[in-house]
């Protein structure tokens, strides 16, 4: 029986000693498809491996783990990212989380915590540190109601621009090279995300926000 590969395993982290440590750690699990210790060299590295998923620290040069997150967005919307960071500050988590990151970790968590947060961000959990756990509540109350659209990925807005402008499920799709199908599962995020039912409380949202405007100069 042919075995099945282990899940691959993309490292963002400047620090020599620390990705080291990381890649060790990983060694026996999953298959480390590549590290980078800036965001430029992360997302073409990204885009051209495909991992499972990625590992980042929140402050990489060239603009930090949050414009690696952002970049990737642009070209795959289902890529895993789990944080691992010094940085235990609510800006940093509630910044990373917007971004639309999995799990957020510090890096005083212990070996076997950050194997099985590894294991959970793979399963489509939202594992966090203790001591950051607090702070996800804060998310949706740093976002004012009349942004909450601005909880979405930047390609859970480029699909609610479309919908919202009227344009079917299939045209928008074509429009953004995607499948009928994962056009519906980002819709199925942005209704969660939402706490919306239909396309036309989504349309009603982003006009009464000012997300988009019946003129068309958003």
């Amino acid at each position: 029986m042919k075995e099945r590969a282990l899940p691959s395993v993309f490292i963002v982290e400047d620090h020599p000693l620390v990705r080291k440590g990381i890649e060790a750690m990983i060694a026996n699990r999953y298959c480390l498809t590549g590290s980078a210790d800036e965001v430029s060299a992360a997302v073409e590295m990204i885009r051209e491996r495909k991992p499972d998923l990625v590992i980042l620290d929140v402050k990489v040069p060239g603009g930090g783990g949050a414009a690696v997150v952002e970049a990737v967005r642009r070209f795959d919307d289902n890529m895993p990212f789990l944080v691992l960071s010094v940085s235990a500050s609510r800006e940093d988590v509630v910044r990373m989380f917007e971004t639309g990151i999995d799990g957020y970790l510090v890096k005083t968590a212990d070996e076997d915590f950050v194997l099985e947060a590894i294991a959970q961000t793979l399963a489509g959990s939202r594992p966090v540190s203790p001591e950051i756990a607090g702070f996800l509540l804060d998310i949706d109350r740093d976002i004012p109601e009349a942004a909450g659209i601005q909880r979405l990925t930047p390609r859970e807005r480029e699909v609610t621009t479309y919908v919202a402008r009227g344009y079917s499920y299939r045209e928008t799709a074509n429009a953004l090279s995607m499948s009928v199908k994962t056009l519906e599962n980002h819709m199925h995020h942005i209704f969660t995300k939402l706490g919306l039912a239909s396309r036309h409380e989504l349309t009603r949202l982003v006009y009464e926000t000012g997300f988009l405007r019946p003129d068309g100069r958003d």
